[in-house]
């Protein structure tokens, strides 16, 4: 049974204020520069409608881009093909193209572009023109041989990437096709897993090869356990690594983060391994949509939303609290367009907006992935429109392919919802579009109950929901 209610005023959201880090002077975090990247591909246009388990980027005025691999590489599956829809039936995502919309309060959805970063190649290339600018008559001055003057306290970002960076690996991914790139990735257990994005190695699946490469220059093979396209999610386990020393990066809670709390990221952005930069919480449960640039996959995240320095390339690796504790993996970045960095390179770069997964979904994600393989979403058993934005998810009169809107004795249908109906909240969460509706969620698990406040005629209501699931990408 729904009840009428008054409805909630959308919260405004402040500036933050500028991060510091804790016994140390704040780190600058700079982009590096690299020649010869290719072109970023353009974002595809929106489908009309698509389930609410699966909304896209619609429409956003800025080109906006996964953080990649590089060059650019297909990590995305076959468009439009993950077979039963999460929240009801039809083609799960529309569409092959994944639209974005803009929150009234500004925030972006990001449409990502996959490309890859191949390290050993574009490190290798810097370091040789560097060396080769050097005067053999120039004079190298050492500092004073103070063992006391190189000691950092564990809390400073020195300390904290001391003690992160042999967790972090570089990964190398290669489809059987001859696609690939490079991401990051970071230890999750002394099992050997490790946690990325699905988007770094999903073109290595299938009959691909996937190696992980730590800061030391050991580089094992590696398999990939689950991915979750969905989620942008994946664990790779490496191989023959039994006698390797594997030291897990603690996890923090990103529920507790805050808006203007310190992070520092670590991953190879242009292929430059082992890159740290610092900034801080821009915001928090920004609703993201991500694609691999050619429509053929979609993601959705209520992200955590950074000014650190995150380029291709840094697709995986972790984003870190203050204490070193891991509070989201780092997935896409809003592009401003092609200047791109390194001249006619035409590969954009960090305008400071960069967005990570949140690690408590991650983790949820990730414990799926090592038990059975396959992603779980929790779903509510309808298809919404994807292009509207402001005003609320709405539920479509008819579904894709001539399926129910709201699926029978779905979730939704249970708790009254019918095709039409505008969600406009999510607990206490203001829900202005298809894709916020999804990544709020997908923040959940299934069983979780929620409460829905929607319009019907132009009143309000609200209704008790109790989340479904479907397992699998397909």
């Amino acid at each position: 049974m729904s009840t009428e209610n008054e409805g909630a005023a959308v919260p405004s959201e402040a500036k933050p204020p500028t991060g510091q880090w804790p016994d140390s002077a704040p780190a600058s975090a700079s982009g590096a520069q690299t020649p010869d990247a290719p072109p970023a591909p353009a974002a595809p246009p929106p489908p009309e409608f698509a389930p609410t388990a699966a909304p896209g980027p619609a429409g956003a005025t800025e080109q906006t881009t996964r953080i990649p691999a590089y060059p650019e590489a297909g990590h995305g599956s076959s468009a439009g093909g993950w077979g039963q829809p999460p929240y009801g039936g039809g083609d799960p995502w529309g569409a092959s193209a994944v639209p974005a919309p803009k929150r009234r309060n500004g925030g972006l959805i990001a449409a990502v572009l996959v490309a890859a970063l191949v390290a050993g190649g574009v490190g290798g290339g810097i370091g040789f023109w560097a060396a080769g600018q050097s005067d053999s008559a120039s004079t190298t001055v050492s500092a004073t041989g103070d063992a006391g003057a190189l000691n950092r306290k564990p809390t400073s970002v020195s300390g904290i990437a001391q003690k992160a960076l042999p967790s972090v690996v570089t990964i190398e991914a290669q489809g059987a096709g001859g696609d690939g790139g490079t991401g990051t990735g970071f230890i999750y257990d002394k099992q050997g897993h490790i946690l990325t994005n699905n988007h770094v190695v999903a073109s290595a699946a299938d009959g691909g090869k996937l190696t992980a490469t730590f800061s030391n220059g050991k580089k094992y093979d590696a398999e990939v356990v689950g991915h979750a396209q969905g989620y942008d999610v994946a664990v790779i386990k490496l191989k023959n690594a039994s006698g390797a020393s594997l030291n897990p990066l603690p996890l923090g809670k990103s529920s507790n983060v805050q808006v203007g709390d310190a992070t520092i990221a670590i991953g190879a952005p242009f292929g430059l391994s082992g890159t740290v930069t610092t900034g801080i919480i821009s915001a928090k449960d920004r609703p993201v949509a991500s694609s691999d640039g050619g429509g053929t996959s979609a993601s959705y995240m209520s992200a955590l939303q950074t000014d650190a320095s995150i380029n291709p390339g840094n697709s995986g690796g972790p984003l870190m609290d203050a204490g070193g504790n891991v509070i989201g993996i780092n997935s896409a970045i809003q592009s401003a367009g092609n200047g791109g960095l390194g001249g006619e390179s035409g590969q954009s770069g960090s305008i400071g907006l960069g967005f990570a997964i949140p690690i408590d979904q991650a983790k949820r994600v990730a414990e799926d992935l090592i038990k059975t393989g396959k992603p779980v979403y929790p779903q509510i058993g309808v298809q919404v429109g994807m292009r509207d934005t402001g005003d609320g998810a709405t539920i479509a009169q008819t579904g894709n392919n001539g399926s129910e809107a709201v699926t029978a004795n779905g979730p939704a249908d249970k708790a009254g919802l019918k095709p039409g109906d505008t969600i406009t909240k999510l607990d206490d969460t203001v829900i202005d579009s298809g894709p916020t509706l999804i990544s709020e969620i997908w923040q959940h698990k299934p069983g979780d109950q929620v409460t829905l406040t929607y319009k019907r005629g132009g009143k309000e209501h609200t209704t008790q929901v109790t989340l479904g699931q479907r397992t699998g990408d397909k």
